[in-house]
């Protein structure tokens, strides 16, 4: 293993200067550090992790919790995504991380337990049940936390602007003639609560009337589920021309109830989608769906947090919201 003695004898300067220029410390010469990391990269110098963690008193690891409770995982594109953009994030800062849950080895501890058992030096909170005791004992430590598309009091948010989404979706529906819409939401969550605003907010200015009935609480990511609301949507003695789907996976289940009572979309019954995966693009019809800025999601809040950790001192903790955008298909019809 290349250490750095073995820089220093290669450079002709001293180990201090080596450690210096590896550590970014100021007092070198800019063109001796520059000569110093090149040698170093050709050499294939890996800094101990141990020996950095000491020096800096980091372990440059990452907390990630990521609970789906329809266990599609990484499966899933969103999440994915949003993970992509955690991991790349952190690694372009030198940074590894861990999955944190509520086990260590074969004994149940928390999610806290479990990140001072790992010595991450803070926490992304990617999906949740932000109301499990749990993760309320997590975000009031003193770890560093940053959470998606859930707002604590005193802690980093990054959110996707669900209320510009389902606004926009709203008044697109609208402009092609549309007044009956019903929609379908997941569970009830501050994703939901900022979508269901969203969607009544443009509604009652572009007076549009919704029936209650209309309205129904269904579960992110469960095409099954989705299949059983729209078929009760269908069975309505005045039906609604456009649905609105919690999420373009659920959608799915949405269209075969809508091909199994011989309609068309969006000839019969037209439909919007939520997320932007790529399978709303490869359906037929295309999907209109409003699209998250996904992986935007995931690095940003990778940079908040270590943000966070490396200048605890002078990062504001506030919200930062990821904005998305409307992606056109061909299932909105034009009344």
């Amino acid at each position: 293993m290349v250490s750095m003695k073995d820089i220093a004898k290669r450079c002709g300067v001293s180990t201090a200067t080596v450690s210096k220029a590896l550590n970014g410390q100021p007092d070198i010469g800019e063109e001796t550090r520059e000569r110093i990391v090149r040698i170093a990269d050709e050499m294939g110098y890996m800094a101990n992790a141990s020996a950095r963690a000491l020096k800096t008193n980091r372990s440059y690891n990452l907390g990630v919790v990521f609970v789906d409770p329809m266990h599609g995982g990484l499966a899933h594109e969103f999440f994915s995504y949003v993970l992509d953009g955690i991991r790349s994030e952190a690694e372009q800062h030198g940074y590894d991380i861990t999955f944190i849950n509520q086990n260590v080895g074969q004994r149940q501890t928390g999610y806290l337990q479990h990140c001072l058992y790992r010595g991450v030096d803070g926490v992304v909170i990617a999906s949740a049940d932000f109301l499990d005791p749990m993760v309320a004992e997590l975000v009031q430590s003193d770890l560093p936390v940053v959470t998606i598309d859930h707002v604590f009091n005193n802690r980093i948010c990054v959110i996707s602007d669900n209320l510009k989404g389902m606004d926009e979706l709203v008044r697109y529906v609208a402009k092609k003639g549309h007044r009956r819409i019903a929609l379908i939401h997941g569970e009830v969550t501050s994703v939901t609560r900022n979508r269901l605003t969203g969607f009544y907010r443009a509604c009652e200015e572009l007076g549009i009337q919704i029936p209650a009935n209309w309205v129904k609480r269904g579960v992110f990511h469960d095409p099954k589920n989705c299949y059983k609301l729209t078929k009760e949507l269908l069975a309505q003695p005045e039906r609604p021309t456009c649905i609105f789907f919690p999420d373009d996976y659920s959608w799915v289940g949405g269209y075969n109830a809508i091909t199994e009572a011989g309609m068309k979309v969006p000839d019969d019954i037209s439909a919007v989608g939520y997320d932007g995966i790529s399978l709303s693009r490869v359906m037929s019809p295309v999907l209109t769906t409003w699209r998250q800025d996904a992986e935007g999601l995931g690095t940003t809040a990778a940079s908040k947090l270590i943000e966070q950790i490396e200048h605890p001192l002078t990062v504001i903790l506030d919200r930062v919201i990821v904005a998305g955008r409307l992606q056109e298909g061909g299932t909105v019809k034009a009344l």
